[in-house]
């Protein structure tokens, strides 16, 4: 019966050795797949700030993970967020931003000081702002900024109203990126690689009347600046 246990508990040893280098085997490859699409981004953004990317599969993002973050030049992609990502454009997608975020929290007065005290204070005004310029530094990396539409819309769930919250609505978030799209790179719409994904599809369905506020800001922008997106 001794013997019995023993071999059992070998057994029970040895599985969990294996799956534990299995997850360890996994980790490690995401990581050096978010260290090249990183990597990548800032050299063909010509950025000379040093960022460290950091994987993180079991903290979760949260407030005081985000002030701790702004205290550092780096980019730390969590569990929670990572398991929306697709493919690479996706994780472009959320590497520009968070690299945007990275290299502001540290320029100006203070090392950065000043300028993440503003981030923290307006976080609704930089949230749109940092999306924009994560799309030029997709478009500049040869990663299409549709990604952005599809990980924002799978990821970001809609509040009922963004009056009193610190994020903008979804809604608007997506509206903004797709007018910088439209406007900017409209060669990513004319030739739409993502027509068949299902998410795009899904924003196509529920952004039918801020893209025709797009289009007459587009056509007319003076007339229609007062346009607001929803």
């Amino acid at each position: 019966m001794k013997k019995i246990i023993l071999l059992l508990s070998a057994l029970l040893l040895s599985c969990n050795a294996f799956a534990n280098e299995e997850i360890l085997s996994k980790e490690n490859e995401i990581q050096t797949k978010i260290d090249n699409i990183g990597v990548n981004i800032l050299n063909s953004n010509k950025i000379e700030k040093r960022i460290v990317f950091i994987y993180d599969e079991k903290a979760r993002e949260n407030f005081l993970k985000l002030n701790k973050t702004l205290s550092k030049r780096q980019v730390v992609v969590y569990g929670n967020s990572y398991k929306f990502i697709e493919n690479n454009d996706e994780l472009a997608a959320f590497l520009s931003r968070e690299i945007v975020s990275a290299l502001r929290a540290h320029e100006g007065l203070g090392n950065g000081l000043l300028s993440a005290i503003k981030m923290k204070a307006a976080p609704k005004k930089y949230e749109l702002v940092f999306d924009k310029i994560a799309i030029d530094y997709m478009v500049e990396s040869g990663y299409n900024p549709l990604g952005l539409i599809t990980f924002i819309n799978k990821s970001c769930p809609q509040a009922r109203q963004d009056k009193i919250s610190n994020k903008n609505l979804t809604s608007k978030r997506l509206a903004n990126i797709y007018e910088k799209i439209y406007i900017q790179y409209p060669y990513f719409l004319v030739n739409n690689e993502y027509l068949n994904n299902i998410h795009y599809q899904n924003f196509l369905l529920t952004s039918l009347e801020n893209r025709k506020k797009v289009q007459q800001k587009a056509l007319n922008p003076k007339e229609n600046k007062g346009l607001k997106y929803e």
